[in-house]
């Protein structure tokens, strides 16, 4: 059996930047705020420094920026901090990029409590609220390194603003290299018949540790991983819950505005189904292990096991 690999999805974000440039993707530029050794934007700058761009702390100019390049026939990549993306700059993600419509990528890393020692103040779990609510904004969240490079150049290709969010804790690999990662699709990475959980970002390998401990227990769990919060692959969360008959969803995103609302209000419209919600519950966090954090605050296979079979 193979060794399972570890690879943060910001260092996918790096890598996957670079091999677009190497590709040929002649349009691509790539801006940061004066953190490209910890976005890992630091990869393209130096196979490509003529075109990246060191804004400097100044996130909201920086989208400004972006915008510009974007009118002139350019498809660039702004990339920073979740906490900076999609909270200091809200103002200018939403009006220069979101209501003109234009082609920029926002790369957000760093997003969620796993950011760890970092503590509250950059542990964003509010940016799929923000970025959701922002008419014609794509707003993606990858599970793991092939998924996150593949998000990557799905995102160049498209025509309109994309929010790309990226972790900092190396997460396992589980998808191989046949996988095809398609804008507005889920995936179903396990058939299960007695509940359904939905699941994104580094919280889909732990829906995948718990669907096989639910399973030595007798409780047979459809895992999918969504990776596209918007647009919402509406269809084949529809078809999962006449299934299974009840639905958790799993984020490192507060329970408010993220996966879990966007699952329930096409389901509470659509197909009535008893949903059961886990994230981090309307709270901020605090400094500490990223991976002490994520189980104190349940966002580990433990709390799903226990939650599901609660709910069932």
């Amino acid at each position: 059996m193979a060794e399972i690999k570890n690879i943060a999805t910001r260092d996918s974000y790096g890598n996957a930047l670079k091999e677009l440039a190497e590709a040929g993707a002649d349009k691509l530029v790539v801006l940061d705020a004066d953190l490209s050794a910890a976005t890992k934007t630091g990869i393209f700058k130096k196979a490509f420094p003529e075109k990246h761009i060191n804004c400097g702390i100044a996130e909201a100019n920086m989208m400004c920026v972006a915008a510009g390049f974007s009118t002139m026939g350019f498809v660039p990549f702004a990339s920073s901090f979740a906490m900076f993306a999609a909270g200091r700059a809200f103002e200018q993600v939403r009006n220069s990029i979101g209501y003109p419509h234009l082609n920029v990528k926002i790369g957000a890393t760093h997003a969620g409590i796993s950011v760890g020692e970092d503590g509250a103040s950059h542990q964003c779990c509010e940016d799929f609220a923000l970025m959701r609510a922002i008419p014609g904004m794509v707003v993606i969240c990858p599970a793991d390194d092939v998924e996150a490079k593949q998000a990557v150049k799905a995102a160049y290709e498209y025509e309109g603003p994309v929010y790309l969010r990226f972790g900092r804790l190396a997460v396992p690999v589980f998808h191989d290299e046949s996988y095809k990662f398609e804008i507005g699709k889920g995936e179903v990475i396990r058939e299960g018949s007695d509940v359904t959980i939905i699941a994104n970002g580094l919280m889909v390998a732990e829906a995948i540790e718990a669907g096989k401990e639910l399973e030595k227990g007798g409780i047979s769990a459809e895992i999918i991983n969504i990776a596209t919060i918007k647009p919402l692959d509406e269809e084949l969360v529809i078809a999962s819950a006449k299934k299974t008959g009840k639905v958790v969803t799993v984020e490192e995103h507060s329970i408010i505005g993220g996966l879990g609302e966007a699952v329930s209000a096409v389901l509470s419209e659509k197909c009535p189904t008893p949903v059961k919600r886990i994230g981090v519950n309307d709270e901020f966090g605090h400094s500490g292990p990223a991976k002490d954090l994520l189980k104190q605050f349940g966002l580990s296979a433990e709390n799903i096991v226990k939650t599901v079979k609660e709910f069932i």
